[in-house]
């Protein structure tokens, strides 16, 4: 395998990037992993993990990459899917395909999951409403 130089050896540990607000969505926090960097914008990964409970959820998009998947790691979420309603729970692992329309609307107070995309500047589109979305689940 021949050294490629457009990406990079990259290691961050937990204590080097915290996690922040200002991220695609308020509700929730995020956590850079250093991949955005390393392979030049190709690919992002980061921590996702709940910030507040959920009033509104996603709304319903859709995004402009090639691949994304989400790794829960705690907690749980739902989904809806086109229109298909989803339960992800800790160990789950959801391919989401290319422009699949979907709506995050509940999820769990310990909620976290890993999120990798490609490329790392994936663009959210809104989209019309599918179907009606469940209520969310009050935390109390």
């Amino acid at each position: 395998m021949s050294e490629t130089a457009d990406t990079l050896f990259s290691h961050v540990k937990p204590e080097q990037t915290g996690y922040v607000s200002g991220g695609l969505r308020d509700f929730f926090l995020y956590r850079d992993l250093g991949v955005a960097a390393a392979t030049q914008g190709k690919v992002i990964a980061h921590l996702v993990k709940a910030n507040m409970a959920p009033e509104k959820g996603t709304g319903w998009h859709r995004h402009e990459a090639e691949f994304q998947i989400v790794i829960m790691l705690k907690g749980w979420a739902r989904f809806m899917y086109d229109d298909q309603e989803t339960l992800v729970e800790a160990g789950d692992c959801v391919h989401q395909r290319p422009g699949i329309r979907h709506f995050l609307f509940d999820y769990s107070p310990d909620m976290e999951y890993l999120e990798i995309v490609s490329p790392a500047d994936f663009k959210t589109i809104d989209v019309e409403p599918v179907c009606p979305i469940p209520d969310p689940t009050p935390w109390n």
